[in-house]
């Protein structure tokens, strides 16, 4: 038991810099109340003492703000960062090393008896304001973003955001596709800041998507160009209108109005 304890508090400190002393920890920190009072409610419950079960874990609720049914299976090293609000449903299952922020709820959509709330595996964080709905898994490692509402399983290792909760993919295009763009960009004058490839970002991916399509029409238009030549024709040999750059000011941040005032 005392190990476990003592795991609870170095869990506090290696997850919150704001952790000076196990002193501070013991006294300031209702996450880990909560932690310690559900593990007696958990026991009672195990053993059928389910009223006196549920006065500790009402006890609890009422000390921390945090509600943990005593049913829940919880591992080790959990660890809640503020706590207030947070709600942990009857038949969820967290595995070790596993995070919550305040407002979470792992909670279930359905009235039916039997497993209807989420499991968590291991090294699972779950951001705050998230609510975790119904009985499905959440694989090791994964995390899921503030406010989100998570209905279905997110797989190991994945981020999960938004309202559904839609999995990010972390799109890093290969060496030679990542210096096509950037030939492209610069070819049409285009300063390409903040796109970058390992960034989830759906306008940086629509932005690389038009700069692959700009290489592909004028990969067509020079092999055009080059069958006009065979057959004799000069009609390629015009040059491009030149990208003039005042053209672009209003892209670097001068408005119209101020371009109109400096000629």
């Amino acid at each position: 038991m005392f190990e476990r304890m003592r795991e609870d508090i170095q869990s506090v400190f290696h997850r919150d810099p704001a952790a000076r002393n196990a002193i501070e920890v013991l006294t300031c920190y209702p996450g880990l109340h909560a932690i310690w009072l559900h593990r007696v409610a958990h026991a009672l419950w195990a053993r059928r003492w389910k009223w006196l079960a549920r006065s500790v874990s009402n006890f609890s609720r009422w000390l921390t703000g945090i509600e943990i049914h005593p049913g829940a299976r919880i591992g080790r090293r959990f660890f809640i960062d503020h706590g207030m609000g947070i709600v942990i449903g009857e038949t969820a299952e967290l595995g070790d090393d596993v995070t919550l922020y305040q407002g979470v709820t792992l909670g279930g959509t359905s009235w039916n008896a039997g497993k209807r709330h989420p499991t968590l595996e291991d090294g699972v964080v779950v951001g705050a304001g998230a609510k975790v709905l119904g009985p499905f898994i959440v694989g090791a490692g994964a995390k899921i973003g503030s406010n989100a509402v998570v209905t279905k399983a997110v797989p190991a290792g994945a981020t999960a955001v938004g309202i559904p909760a839609k999995i990010i993919v972390k799109d890093v295009p290969d060496d030679a596709l990542d210096a096509q763009r950037k030939a492209m960009a610069e070819k049409i004058g285009f300063d390409a800041y903040g796109l970058a490839g390992e960034m989830p970002d759906p306008v940086a991916r629509a932005v690389g998507q038009l700069l692959d399509h700009l290489h592909a029409v004028d990969s067509r238009l020079e092999g055009v160009c080059g069958a006009l030549t065979r057959l004799g024709s000069d009609y390629c040999a015009k040059e491009l209108p030149a990208l003039r750059d005042e053209d672009f000011d209003c892209v670097k941040g001068e408005q119209p109005a101020e371009r109109a005032a400096h000629p």
